[in-house]
């Protein structure tokens, strides 16, 4: 581990004292977990600590753990993840907060504490279904307005629900159910020692 490093395990520690859930280090990166009760007031830290001073929020999406580490997992089943960047002390942060109910995913919303959390948090609750409590216009961005389910989720199915498309009779975009056979897709193997060589 770097010295960099170690001074950024420091002073999140120093800073986030018991906000801090766990901290981990791999490929030279720092990822945190916070409570989802604390994950409001603990990203305002990032920001505003002298120490830490993360002013940008470069990234942010859902994750469904639902399938994670082949259907092992015992956690929660969604969370948002942040990537958050320090220009004045170059160094970066992931925080992953964990939304404490499955049937109803909500966590506490960035915009008020990073503008560019927007569209980052439509984007999430469009493919996930994660709600963010404080956006003040939490509405698809991605898919269609009349889109049923949360597409990213594990446990939708690959083909979707319905399908949509033009009727020239009726003359507008009409929603049918999905008319596609489900198939499996095999890779054709090729096994001949020779093939491509002239």
């Amino acid at each position: 581990m770097t010295i960099k490093l170690e001074l950024l395990e420091a002073a999140l520690r120093n800073a986030l004292g018991e906000q801090l859930q766990s901290l981990s280090l791999a490929l030279g990166e720092v990822t945190i977990v916070v409570k989802s009760q604390d994950y409001l007031s603990a990203m305002r830290v990032l920001r505003d600590h002298a120490d830490l001073h993360f002013e940008e929020l470069l990234d942010l999406c859902g994750v469904d753990y639902s399938t994670y580490g082949d259907g092992v997992w015992e956690g929660s089943r969604f969370a948002v993840v942040s990537h958050l960047l320090s220009i004045k002390h170059n160094w970066r942060v992931r925080v992953r907060v964990f939304a404490p109910d499955d049937e109803m995913p909500v966590v506490a919303s960035m915009i008020d504490t990073w503008p560019s959390a927007n569209w980052y948090e439509r984007e999430a609750f469009d493919f996930f279904g994660i709600l963010f409590e404080g956006h003040n216009d939490l509405r698809r961005i991605l898919t269609d307005y009349g889109f049923i389910g949360h597409p990213f989720r594990k446990d939708f199915p690959v083909s979707g629900y319905v399908e949509m498309r033009y009727d020239p009779e009726q003359k507008r975009v009409i929603y049918q159910p999905v008319t596609i056979d489900p198939r499996e897709n095999v890779p054709r193997v090729i096994r001949e020692e020779q093939y491509g060589v002239k």
